[in-house]
Formats: C-alpha cells, structure tokens, sequence
C-alpha cells in the first residue's frame, strides 16, 4: 500500500504486556532478510522493555519515539529533582532520556509544539503568555519563527534527538527545519524551561 520497496524504519508503536521477543526476533529476521526494512525501534518504551526484546532481537533498537517539547518535560523534571520530595521527582519512566544516550538511541521527539497528551499547541496559547514572550524573543534574535525556537530546543538536549513534526504543508516543514541552524546557549535553554512553569532546585 505504501508503494516502496522497503522502509527506512520500522519501531514498535507502544509497549505491548503480551509481547514475546522471540516472536519479535522472528519477524525483524525475516523482514531484514527480505531486505524490507533497514533499521528497527520502539515508541514509548522504558529501558527495561528495551531489554526486554533485545533478549531475543539480534538488530540494534535504533531509536525511540517520546513525547517532549518546552511544555512538556516529565522525563527531565526528574533528573532536576533527584533526592526531592516534590512532584517533579518522581521518575516516570525509568530514565528513559539517560538510558537513550548511554546506548546511543536516538530519540525521537513527537509533540514538539504540543502540552500535555491532548492539551493542543502551546504557541500563542494564552496558557504560556511568558514562554511564548521568551520564544518570540529569541525568534527575533535567530531570525526564525517561534515553532523553529521551540524545536531548536528539544534538538538541543546532548542525546541523538530528531523532532518528529506533525504536518504535510511544505511551507511549515521548511520552517520547522530552519530550527537546525539554530544552537541555543545553555542560558537560553534553561529560560525556555523556566519560562514553561517549571521550576529548578
């Protein structure tokens, strides 16, 4: 139905209770053989279900697909908030970003320019009136849109990081892509977090 001949990538959409690596193992070997995919990964998984399938899974787990953007930042409150009694401290999935970069995983940001799960885009929402004030300023400096600041942001954490853009208007995907021309200092980062209500120690 796609009409190619192979593809680039094949991840495991979500963690599944009943998934049996070997059954995994089978079918990434025969989809290798035939030589209909390149590379294999997950989405939404913790290290250990990494481990989990690469019990049995001779291929290399190449990436991860996890939610992050400027208003969304559960999986790098914790590492803020080690040995703190606060809500932020709480590891919710296993330090996943962490385990991502010690086994050179890339990630995969989805939602770049989205808060919460379903909450909708956090540009121009009247939610994050000082995040949007910070984006704008720093798009005025960069000479690039805000939605390039916001994801020049999550390319800027030092891990394998790619955005995963959810649009088919080339005008918007030739935008978001100016975001690679831009490397924001620590300073500017760190107040683009702090900007999104988030607090550090």
């Amino acid at each position: 139905r796609l009409g190619v001949d192979y593809i680039d990538s094949l991840l495991l959409h979500r963690p599944d209770a009943l998934m049996e690596p070997e059954e995994i193992a089978e079918a990434f070997d025969i989809l290798k053989a035939q030589g209909k995919v390149i590379d294999f990964g997950v989405s939404n998984q913790n290290p250990m279900m990494m481990e989990l399938i690469k019990k049995d899974v001779k291929q290399p787990l190449v990436a991860n697909q996890l939610q992050l953007s400027a208003a969304f930042t559960p999986s790098l409150d914790a590492g803020f908030h080690v040995n703190m009694n606060q809500p932020a401290g709480i590891v919710r999935d296993s330090s996943i970003f962490e385990y991502c970069r010690l086994h050179d995983v890339v990630i995969q940001a989805w939602s770049v320019l989205q808060f919460d799960y379903f909450g909708g885009v956090f540009l121009g929402s009247d939610k994050y009136p000082e995040l949007n004030k910070v984006l704008e300023r720093l798009a005025a400096k960069y000479q690039v849109t805000p939605s390039a600041i916001a994801i020049a942001w999550v390319l800027r954490y030092p891990a394998k990081m790619q955005a995963v853009i959810g649009t088919t208007k080339p005008s918007r995907i030739a935008e978001s892509a100016k975001a690679t021309d831009v490397r924001l200092t620590k300073k500017e980062w760190y107040g683009i977090y702090l900007a999104s209500g988030n607090d550090l120690p």
